[in-house]
C-alpha cells in the first residue's frame, strides 16, 4: 500500500514508519525537519530494499505548505491508500493565562492540518471508493485536565472531525479510525524521571496501526483507546 504519514520523523510517527516499512508498504513521510526526514528515508531504504520512501518537509500548521505537500504526494503516488494524520504539538497552559495566539497555533497544527490534508487527498480515495484515514487523537480527546487546555481542545476537535468523517464516508468504502493513546515515550516525555514501563512505547501504537491495516474491507476499528497498563499519568 501507499501510505502518507505526517509528523513522521520522531516519536510515534517514526515508529509507525519503521513498522510499516517492515510490512513492505511504500511511504511518503513529512515533518518540518528535512535532515531528519532524509536520515529516516536512508535508514528505511537500506533495511528494506523492496519499498519506496518519499519525503517532503512541511510545516503542517501552514495551509499553503499543505497544498504544496498534497501536490507532491499525488505526483509520486498515483493512489493514496492510507493517510495517517499524526503531526501534533503540545504546549502547556491554561485558558485563563496562556499567551495570546497559543490556541490558534495548537489548533492549526493538531486539528486544522488533518482537516485540510484530508480534504486535499480525499478525492483520490473517493475516485476509487477505497482508502483509510487514521487520525492520531489522544486520551486528552476524552478527558480534560488542567495545564493542557488548548491541547485538549484541539484533540477534542480532532476526535469530533473523525466521528463526522466516519459518518460521511461510511458507504464509500473509505475507513476512518481515531486512535487515542495515553502517555507514550516520545520527545514530549524526554528526561522525565519515570520507570520505562510506566509509559507505553511508540512501537506499541505503531503495532496497533499495522493491525488496523490488516483487517478485511468489511471491518473497521472506529476508535481505539490505548493506555499504559498502570493507567494514565
Amino acid at each position: 500500500m501507499n501510505i502518507v504519514i505526517t509528523g513522521a520523523s520522531k516519536g510515534i510517527g517514526k515508529a509507525i514508519a519503521q513498522t510499516l516499512a517492515i510490512k513492505g508498504h511504500h511511504l511518503f513521510i513529512t515533518s518540518r525537519n528535512e535532515g531528519d526526514l532524509d536520515l529516516l528515508k536512508q535508514d528505511l531504504q537500506q533495511q528494506h530494499a523492496n519499498i519506496h520512501v518519499h519525503y517532503y518537509p512541511c510545516d503542517v500548521s501552514q495551509k499553503d505548505q499543505l497544498q504544496t505537500l498534497s501536490k507532491c504526494i499525488l505526483s509520486v503516488f498515483r493512489e493514496v491508500h492510507v493517510l495517517i494524520n499524526n503531526a501534533g504539538i503540545f504546549l502547556p497552559g491554561n485558558i485563563s493565562d496562556e499567551p495570546d495566539g497559543h490556541l490558534e497555533m495548537i489548533m492549526r497544527t493538531n486539528f486544522e492540518s488533518a482537516y485540510h490534508l484530508t480534504r486535499m487527498l480525499l478525492p483520490n480515495m473517493l475516485h476509487r471508493n477505497n482508502g483509510h484515514i487514521i487520525n492520531m487523537c489522544s486520551i486528552a480527546s476524552l478527558q480534560a485536565y488542567p495545564g493542557g487546555s488548548s491541547y485538549g481542545i484541539s484533540k477534542f476537535a480532532l476526535l469530533g472531525f473523525s466521528r463526522c468523517l466516519r459518518e460521511e464516508l461510511k458507504t464509500t468504502g473509505i475507513k476512518v479510525t481515531a486512535i487515542m493513546p495515553g502517555a507514550t515515550w516520545s520527545d514530549s516525555w524526554k528526561g522525565v524521571d519515570l520507570p520505562q514501563e510506566r509509559l507505553m512505547l511508540a512501537d506499541d501504537v505503531a503495532s496497533a496501526v499495522a493491525g488496523l491495516l490488516e483487517l478485511s474491507p468489511s471491518a473497521v476499528v472506529e476508535e481505539l483507546i490505548m493506555r499504559p497498563q498502570l493507567g494514565d499519568l
